[in-house]
């Protein structure tokens, strides 16, 4: 009887052979097919690419591009071996969707490339570097944010069907590189991320790494080779030194958190949510304290100000005279600037200047308004602040600023003196969209009491009875209080209001009310990789 014959008495038809030798390959690329591989992770602590990818995105979202991709070392394995041993060629790669219950899809859609550890120790293949192409060539054109996984250890000396001597023509570098300001890109590093991994991880706008992470442009071979020296991995940018000069964003405990905190940072740029509460505003009019010499707190006033729960910083310990975060208010998303008091008194180094001017290119290149509390003394000086080359640092916050589209708000909260003051008010003070002070605001070219003995002390001198001088350095000092104090200042328009701190919030409602955040069509802004 013939199989036609078969379908027509209603008995089931046999499995053509081809679809059977799918469902095979394809089953050997999930975890449940790889007990071994699966093991070995274990044993590190660490979760699988696949397992990542699942946390990651919605379920059932993920379509996933070169699957049945294979090393290319046909001539020295057999396709049975490649395909156990090298599935997808170790770059997991696909679409799908992340927060799609609070954004649609088309706000929701996603792009994840995840090197697999388990394959050759993440290494770029050859077939691998295709798949990338491939996918980085879809996510420019049309537009999807990109979450990189980049453990690995760098390109893959052992592929052999190559007709090639260094492969340095190859275009994936230069192509991700080239989605910088076009879409939101994500690295997320665990373990050990080396050489070619690193340098895509390092060309995204966010990195997040774990506890546990390495993260270098060369591993311990690369370094042997060159003859630095033998070189364990953890010896190389462990997570303590990749937080402190600024290269990971956010240190997070493990995989899992990563995770969590991809999907965190994604919704800033899938747009508002409609959802949000915030703390009582009136705990603002106490929040500095009576001597206007103490330092304060001002991470809780930011977070005061912001939907709660909505804060996710950037950066922390890198920079330190700045928060940088990116938050919510009244479920808009925003980037939020504020000086820390306790470290260098608010004044911008070298290390801060660098840390304003990179995140001013985020949120301008995918149109976050940006909210500025500002309270420094202005910019470090000093010849060991010079040795830094804090003039060509600090001139990136003018140049960044110089070039932003997006609204701008400025709330002073107590000093704004010199330049310093200048440039967190997005390079002058007439310069945003709302320049604010709180009354405790404070106002000169430079630290008052300085200015006063600095550039009185001839008159000073000139009074012989020591008392007598103090007291008209005093006197002086107290003149130049007044005349810089907030309510003075906007007497003479150099302010556009002085406010109740407890209506920070509603001075930055209303200014994302009325202020339009520009079209990003036709627009790409380049952020700096530092």
């Amino acid at each position: 009887m013939s199989n036609d014959d078969d379908r027509s008495s209603g008995a089931p038809a046999a499995e053509r052979t081809e679809l059977t030798a799918l469902r095979a390959r394809l089953a050997a690329t999930t975890d449940e097919g790889r007990p071994e591989a699966v093991a070995r992770r274990r044993k590190t602590g660490q979760r699988t690419a696949r397992e990542n990818i699942d946390d990651l995105l919605d379920p059932g979202s993920f379509t996933e591009y070169g699957a049945l991709a294979v090393a290319a070392q046909r001539t020295t394995r057999s396709m049975d071996e490649l395909a156990r041993v090298s599935p997808a060629d170790g770059l997991i790669s696909g679409i799908g969707t992340v927060n799609r219950a609070q954004f649609d899809d088309d706000r929701a859609r996603t792009m994840v490339l995840a090197y697999d550890y388990s394959v050759f120790a993440g290494t770029q293949g050859f077939v691998g570097h295709k798949k990338l192409d491939r996918m980085i060539a879809l996510a420019s054109q049309w537009r999807v944010p990109v979450v990189l996984f980049a453990e690995g250890g760098g390109g893959r000396p052992n592929d052999t069907d190559m007709f090639t001597v260094a492969a340095l023509d190859t275009p994936s570098f230069l192509g991700f590189a080239a989605l910088s300001g076009l879409v939101p890109r994500v690295g997320i590093v665990s373990g050990r991320c080396f050489a070619g991994n690193a340098a895509l991880l390092g060309c995204c706008d966010v990195i997040i790494a774990t506890n546990d992470s390495n993260v270098g442009m060369g591993g311990p071979v690369m370094i042997e080779a060159g003859g630095l020296g033998a070189f364990s991995p953890e010896e190389i940018g462990p997570i303590d030194v990749q937080t402190k000069n600024g290269v990971v964003d956010v240190r997070v405990k493990d995989e899992a958190e990563a995770v969590a905190v991809a999907k965190r940072y994604l919704s800033y740029f899938q747009g508002t949510v409609e959802t949000f509460t915030c703390a009582d505003q009136t705990s603002l009019r106490t929040a500095l304290p009576e001597n206007r010499r103490r330092a304060y707190k001002v991470r809780p006033i930011l977070e005061t100000v912001a939907d709660t729960g909505s804060v996710l910083e950037l950066r922390r310990d890198f920079g330190r005279s700045i928060v940088t975060a990116l938050a919510r208010i009244e479920g808009r998303p925003v980037g939020i600037l504020a000086s820390d008091p306790f470290h260098l008194a608010g004044a911008l180094d070298a290390d801060a200047s660098d840390k304003v001017a990179r995140f001013l290119q985020l949120c301008d290149a995918f149109g976050l308004p940006v909210v500025s509390l500002v309270d420094t003394p202005g910019f470090m000086v000093g010849p060991d602040a010079e040795a830094t080359a804090l003039v060509r640092h600090a001139a990136r916050v003018f140049n960044a600023a110089a070039s932003l589209s997006v609204p701008f708000f400025s709330v002073v909260l107590r000093r704004g003196y010199g330049l310093g003051a200048q440039a967190l008010a997005a390079g002058h003070f007439h310069a945003p969209f709302f320049n604010v002070s709180w009354p405790t605001g404070e106002f000169g070219g430079m630290n008052l009491e300085g200015a006063v003995r600095i550039g009185m002390r001839k008159q000073l001198e000139a009074i012989e009875d020591p008392g007598a001088r103090e007291e008209m350095a005093k006197a002086m000092i107290a003149e130049a209080h007044r005349r810089g104090a907030a309510i003075n200042m906007a007497s003479l328009a150099e302010l556009d209001a002085v406010i109740d701190p407890a209506d920070t919030r509603a001075w930055i409602v209303r200014g994302l009310k009325t202020a339009p955040v520009p079209s990003r069509e036709g627009r790409r802004r380049f952020i700096d990789a530092w």
